[in-house]
């Protein structure tokens, strides 16, 4: 029955890759309009250990996005989506500083950042990725691949959605705040992030699943290929 569950994804990543997904873990910050996605896209596709941490609880003008809004108002992000996913670990958690400084980040492949505290995405990037590439300290560590999402909301254009390096995002408010933030704490490293150039369409966080979702499921896709081209 497993094997019928995942037949078309064998068909594409064959067997060795399947197994791949299957032996990999991805922590994923934060399940709302782009993390319930991620979520959803890499559940579906085999990935063997999803961890979600959330703290917020579904309401009424969640369901314009996210996944798990329409059954669950009311109800805590993390417990419907542990109903809705059987087998994934999840946490009722908010990313503080202080969870950030004690959790064990180091036992999964991948940690995707679906969080919007600008503070808390800085202290997370200080934590995981703060070392320039290939040096001998981020070895040593062995710490995650770090994804991360900026604005996805005020926009329309799906296929403005670009993926680069932090520091190669541009023509978003959001990731220029992170960008500067990082500088201000001395940030030395890089990570990829999701990102969208198009102009806002309002002042308030008006949001359209199509942006959001996209987003997301952009996250999902990087974090399998990065588990597929693993030695």
């Amino acid at each position: 029955m497993q094997n019928k569950r995942f037949a078309r994804t064998l068909l594409l990543v064959k067997e060795e890759g399947f197994q791949k997904l299957q032996n990999a873990s991805v922590l994923l910050l934060g399940v709302g309009g782009v993390g319930s996605f991620v979520l959803d896209c890499l559940y579906r596709t085999g990935v063997g250990k999803i961890c979600i941490v959330d703290y917020d609880s579904f309401d009424i003008t969640n369901q314009n996005r996210q996944i798990g809004a329409f059954e669950g108002v009311g109800r805590k992000k993390v417990e419907v989506l542990g109903e809705k996913y059987p087998g994934i670990l999840s946490m009722d958690s908010k990313i503080t500083q202080e969870f950030i400084d004690t959790f064990d980040f180091s036992a999964y492949d991948i940690v995707i950042d679906a969080i919007d505290d600008i503070n808390a995405k800085i202290a997370l990037a200080m934590k995981i990725a703060n070392q320039p590439k290939k040096s001998k300290k981020s070895e040593s560590l062995k710490m995650p691949h770090l994804l991360v999402s900026t604005g996805s909301a005020k926009k329309l254009d799906p296929s403005k959605i670009q993926f680069a390096p932090i520091w190669k995002s541009y023509g978003d408010k959001f990731a220029r705040k992170f960008r500067e933030g990082l500088k201000k704490q001395g940030f030395k490293g890089d990570f990829m992030v999701a990102f969208s150039p198009e102009e806002p369409k309002c002042k308030e966080l008006g949001s359209f699943c199509g942006v959001t979702a996209s987003f997301g499921l952009r996250l999902a896709s990087e974090a399998v290929a990065l588990i597929l081209r693993k030695e």
